[in-house]
């Protein structure tokens, strides 16, 4: 497993070993000790699995209390996966990383706790898993403005217009925002 640093501390793109053949392919998305062995201790409570349209732009969501630390990847199609820090204690507070994580490249992300975490659907019929840390608490989960120009995401929308839920449409703006320490 390759592990490739962000430009957020903490946000990690993890790329696993895949062994592939004429059959398709195996690899490990998830192995406690090949974690450990790389520095990240995780105990994960919960699964999660959305799937999604072309456009489908999902967050950006966080809770607090009870933060949620999130291993994302993509089993079938693609998205643009993003993680903007909350963390008013680090150096890049209300900054942004995005990678695309895709069933071709295989590659996962971790989004560790004090993060805003949201992803734009880039083919149809795409399928997103979510291994978290905390469980779902909807009483205290928030959603970030995915547009908020203070923090100035560049979305690769290619002259598309999202499409949101209610409750991301409402997002709220980094200067107005639920922040951690």
């Amino acid at each position: 497993m390759k592990i490739v640093e962000t430009a957020i501390e903490g946000v990690l793109i993890i790329e696993p070993r895949v062994f592939g053949d004429d059959r398709g392919f195996f690899m490990e998305s998830w192995n406690q000790r090949t974690f450990h062995e790389a520095g990240l201790d995780i105990d994960f409570v919960q699964d999660n699995h959305s799937r999604s349209s072309r456009g489908v732009l999902r967050g950006l969501h966080y809770q607090s209390p009870g933060p949620q630390g999130k291993l994302v990847r993509v089993t079938a199609g693609a998205v643009f996966d993003v993680a903007v820090d909350l963390r008013r204690s680090s150096p890049s507070f209300g900054k942004w990383v995005g990678v695309e994580l895709s069933a071709a490249n295989k590659r996962m992300l971790w989004v560790p706790e004090g993060m805003a975490h949201g992803f734009l659907c880039l083919e149809d019929g795409t399928d997103f898993l979510y291994k978290c840390r905390g469980f779902y608490d909807p009483a205290n989960e928030h959603s970030l403005l995915w547009n908020d120009p203070a923090i100035g995401i560049q979305w690769p929308l290619d002259g598309i217009e999202p499409m949101l839920n209610a409750k991301d449409q409402a997002g709220k703006a980094l200067a107005d925002a639920v922040t951690f320490r």
